[in-house]
């Protein structure tokens, strides 16, 4: 199975050079056989494009490209979800306040156990350095309105480190949030829908260098316009946009199984018998 890192970076040339490196030589070391570090750039007026495509050069599973739409973190990796090229992807962030090993803990929920993997930050084994004490308030009482209204176990909805497989991107599309409000409407869409899900502990560190761009002030009635949006899809909507009844989720070597004995039966259905050729 390819896993693609989706990371949205916007003005990331103090980090983004390490946070693409580090993560490289963790998947490697992690037994990840194939994979792609996808940046996508949303407008740097920096060197973050130039550090990245330098990487690139040296090795070509470090990909960037350049969102010259409308900026924001969520049209960010809309656009990154849009150009990932692998079976599963995962959405990181450029400052490396996430852990790489989560990401190849991530993977092997993909690829055996769930449609989407979910860390949380706030649950026993999570680790959290430097989270900014009137954040984490505004956090908490946010994602407990989240699990009120939609009556789930998972407490960290507003973390954007999140893994899916690309049938649940496809089947959750077209996603509308333009900023962090993202972070909300991908995983609600994907549980409403019926995708299956694992969560896990996680790491979380703050960023060491520049600033984020997340403003609370700013983000709080799009966040409740996206959760609105979804609860009203969950009560209104008698499961039309949710998946098949019939379809559930697969490990990845079963699915590899399947589509080689299909493939092998439409090669042998496919040949002439040799009495047809007499």
């Amino acid at each position: 199975m390819k896993i693609s890192i989706v990371i949205p970076a916007r003005n990331e040339a103090g980090n983004i050079e390490k946070t693409v490196a580090i993560l490289r030589d963790h998947l490697d070391i992690s037994g990840i056989p194939t994979f792609e570090i996808l940046v996508v750039d949303d407008g740097s007026t920096d060197t973050t494009y130039p550090l990245v495509q330098a990487e690139h050069e040296k090795d070509s599973r470090i990909r960037i490209v350049q969102n010259n739409g409308k900026h924001g973190y969520g049209y960010a990796v809309r656009f990154g979800l849009d150009h990932f090229t692998g079976d599963a992807v995962i959405v990181y962030m450029a400052d490396a306040s996430d852990a790489p090993e989560d990401v190849a803990k991530y993977y092997y929920i993909l690829r055996d156990e769930a449609d989407c993997a979910f860390g949380s930050r706030f649950i026993r084994g999570s680790r959290v350095h430097n989270y900014p004490h009137f954040k984490l308030i505004i956090n908490r009482i946010a994602n407990f309105m989240i699990r009120m209204l939609f009556w789930l176990p998972l407490n960290d909805f507003t973390n954007a480190f999140k893994g899916y497989r690309a049938d649940v991107i496809k089947g959750c599309q077209p996603f509308i949030s333009p900023h962090f409000n993202l972070t909300i409407e991908i995983p609600l869409k994907a549980i409403v829908r019926g995708y299956s899900y694992k969560v896990v502990p996680i790491s979380w560190r703050n960023r060491n260098i520049g600033v984020s761009h997340l403003k609370l002030k700013e983000q709080g009635s799009r966040y409740l316009f996206t959760l609105l949006t979804v609860w009203f899809e969950y009560l209104l909507t008698r499961n039309d946009y949710r998946r098949d009844v019939g379809e559930k989720f697969t490990p990845w070597d079963e699915l590899e199984q399947q589509k080689s004995e299909r493939l092998s039966t439409s090669t042998l259905g496919g040949e002439p018998s040799n009495a047809s050729l007499m």
